[in-house]
């Protein structure tokens, strides 16, 4: 089978939970986001919206309440992830929020690819991610506010960035019984 540098590439993405404190560079940054916004888009809407936070404050606050409103859960697994109290993003230097016009076609679904886009470009970069959705608890709250997310837009996910600080895990072992050929 002929070797192709794109399967590599999502072959080795893994989710990292372990950044170092440098600050990612701007022009890596920013070829990360350029990557976002060329991902399929129903009806070609192009129904997203980024907000890039990299003040320490924010981001501690963010998960913080994500923590607190976790711990309050009825779900067992989510009520002792809040307890732990552990940094929601892994103290990644980078946060970028995505998202979505609530009136577009399929915002959630186009952000989604946006985000898998963002995933790609940053280990193509050898820079962590990591996919955030337990950060809607924060969402729910009225502190939502200091991301100045414009109005009509639904905040849906988070994906930390930032370097990695050691080895990127193995991956798991993927379930192979999930095909069905109809031919």
């Amino acid at each position: 089978m002929k070797n192709n540098e794109m399967i590599n590439l999502i072959k080795r993405r893994r989710s990292i939970r372990n950044f170092k404190e440098e600050q990612l560079k701007e022009d890596e940054l920013n070829q990360i986001l350029e990557c976002a916004i060329y991902a399929p888009t129903g009806c070609y809407n192009q129904p997203w919206h980024f907000t890039i936070i990299q003040n320490k404050d924010v981001l501690n606050k963010m998960s913080e309440i994500s923590n607190e409103e976790m711990s309050k859960s009825d779900d067992k697994w989510l009520s002792n992830k809040g307890k732990k109290n552990k940094p929601l993003f892994f103290n990644a230097p980078t946060v970028v929020v995505v998202s979505g016009k609530e009136d577009a076609y399929s915002p959630l679904t186009d952000c989604s690819a946006a985000i898998e886009n963002m995933l790609l470009a940053a280990e193509s970069l050898d820079i962590g991610s990591l996919w955030c959705g337990l950060v809607s608890h924060f969402f729910e709250r009225k502190e939502v506010e200091v991301l100045n997310i414009p109005e009509g837009y639904k905040p849906y996910y988070a994906i930390a960035l930032g370097y990695k600080d050691g080895e990127t895990p193995e991956p798991l072992e993927r379930r192979r019984d999930i095909f069905t050929y109809i031919i």
